[in-house]
């Protein structure tokens, strides 16, 4: 993929091939699509079975709610969505779409009874976003709402919640302003996990560049246990340019340090973190948390940018170690600590062998990042209706249910029940579209590209891997039953992002498929 330094025309070029690829894939896309749609009509209308099989056992028809699930043209939403109107429940999606264009891939879901767009916030503030919502709630008598929306709206969403519960009886999945600022700001989040008593790496505030260089300058002069320890630089806020920056500070020498530091936008209105490095493997977790206790949990492997989701066994000392922690911090926030919670953590090597080995080891984990939000990793549960259940639970106990059941069973921090796991066995979950360009076609072309390392085994290998992808896993977007969405992604969703980069000159360095995602650089 190209970078900022790569010319517009390149960008431009670039999205002018991602478009005719989505134009060339399109007959094999309709035919599969049509395939589908005959599929249920002579099914004797596949999707109501599909939702009788799946309901009978979980939900009562008295028990059926309307749930309002915003970010449905994100894989979460939609997995929620799906989840939800499988289980029984009427569901109301909903999300932005750019200059009013019909482009959510969630809209076309056949689990969805309505769908609205949403106001996005702007530099005029939240209250056009919040009212959009409030509104839905109020039209579509929505009984929980459940928040996937991204990281650009967080703090939008908090200040919703706390609108909502406090001007209509619908519940909410979302964190309060406090709450998620807290959780969103990496050194904020890092500050508090310390509060509670729970493990972190060594992390600093950084406000300058004479404060970085005195911290890593101090870490070079080391000796002893802490000699030769390692730090990587992160931006507070978000920024797309440096996110992907893992560079090892500080260098063989005072000078190589400061030159790449002095190129960082550091100052006071730009705080970033400098924290230790842990070699390692890295872990991502999902966790629905409602009023303290830990409803839903996953652990599965993690990368910078993820976009291969295989659950770790959910008795495995390292999965049992990050839900306790994840109970802990849940415990420690208390009855009116509800929302999704997601943690990045990064474990020694021998430490994660011993936990994927030994249930009962406790393995040393060091958080990195908390998201505050739902994780993509909720498509882990595709094959768990008892997931919808869980968020039903938000109505049926109150505070004063949750703290009696306490008492009279010890659910102090990390000895809670356990949660709703995946089903077994799980499948792990894939993006055709970004294996495809990922695995087969940037090879290909780096095979003939003079210079890039690229030979004829590295792209047998490459290609083998997209093969046992595409027979054994599952594509996270498509189903067979609900075969519209994919089919939006690829040939409504994307191309016109593609088109509006070239008409506003915009450059993008990587495409996240499952978050709908572009990394502008």
């Amino acid at each position: 993929m190209l970078d900022a330094n790569s010319s517009s025309l390149a960008h431009a070029a670039q999205n002018a091939v991602l478009i005719a690829l989505s134009l060339a894939f399109l007959p094999l896309d309709t035919f599969v699509l049509g395939v589908s749609i005959v599929l249920g009509l002579f099914k004797k209308s596949w999707v109501e079975k599909h939702r009788r099989d799946v309901r009978s056992p979980h939900t009562s028809v008295r028990d059926t709610k309307t749930i309002l699930v915003t970010g449905v043209g994100m894989t979460k939403g939609l997995a929620l969505a799906r989840t939800f109107f499988a289980a029984g429940h009427n569901v109301i999606g909903a999300d932005f779409e750019p200059l009013l264009l019909p482009v959510s891939c969630g809209r076309t879901s056949k689990a969805l009874k309505a769908f609205h767009r949403l106001d996005k916030p702007g530099a005029d503030g939240s209250a056009k976003y919040i009212q959009s919502i409030l509104d839905i709630i109020r039209k579509e008598s929505v009984d929980i709402w459940v928040s996937c929306s991204g990281v650009a709206s967080a703090i939008e969403d908090g200040e919703a919640k706390e609108l909502i519960e406090q001007t209509t009886r619908c519940k909410a999945i979302q964190f309060d302003v406090a709450t998620t600022k807290k959780l969103h700001e990496k050194h904020s989040f890092i500050e508090y996990t310390k509060s509670i008593g729970l493990p972190t790496p060594d992390t600093h505030t950084i406000t300058s560049k004479a404060a970085a260089l005195k911290m890593l300058d101090e870490a070079a002069a080391r000796k002893g246990k802490r000699a030769g320890m390692k730090y990587i630089m992160k931006y507070i806020g978000t920024d797309d340019s440096v996110r992907a920056d893992m560079t090892l500070l500080p260098f063989d020498t005072p000078a190589a340090t400061k030159a790449h530091i002095s190129r960082l936008p550091i100052s006071e209105d730009r705080p970033w973190i400098l924290q230790q490095y842990i070699s390692g493997p890295e872990y991502c977790t999902h966790a629905l948390v409602i009023r303290g206790e830990v409803k839903v949990f996953v652990a599965c492997p993690s990368a910078e940018l993820l976009m291969h989701y295989e659950a770790l066994p959910a008795t495995s000392g390292l999965s049992q170690s990050m839900l306790r922690f994840t109970q802990e911090y849940a415990a420690a926030g208390g009855d009116s600590f509800t929302g999704h919670l997601s943690f990045d953590f990064l474990v020694e090597m021998g430490e994660a062998e011993a936990g994927l080995k030994d249930p009962t080891h406790n393995v040393q984990l060091y958080p990195i990042e908390c998201n505050p939000r739902a994780h993509t990793a909720v498509a882990l549960f595709n094959e768990t209706p008892e997931m919808a259940n869980a968020y039903i639970t938000l109505l049926r106990e109150s505070p004063a249910d949750r703290n009696e059941q306490r008492r009279k069973h010890g659910l102090t921090n990390g000895n809670a029940s356990q949660p709703v796991f995946p089903n077994t066995p799980t499948k792990k979950y894939y993006w055709v579209g970004h294996d495809l360009a990922e695995l087969v076609l940037l090879p290909l072309l780096a095979l003939f590209t003079p210079g890039s390392g690229m030979d004829v085994p590295q792209l047998s290998a490459s290609i083998s891997t997209f093969i046992d992808h595409f027979f054994f896993w599952k594509d996270g977007t498509f189903e067979v039953w609900d075969p519209w969405p994919a089919f939006w992604l690829y040939h409504v969703y994307w191309p016109v992002q593609f088109v509006l980069a070239i008409l506003q000159g915009k450059k993008w360095s990587r495409l996240n498929v499952s978050t709908t995602k572009m990394f502008m650089c």
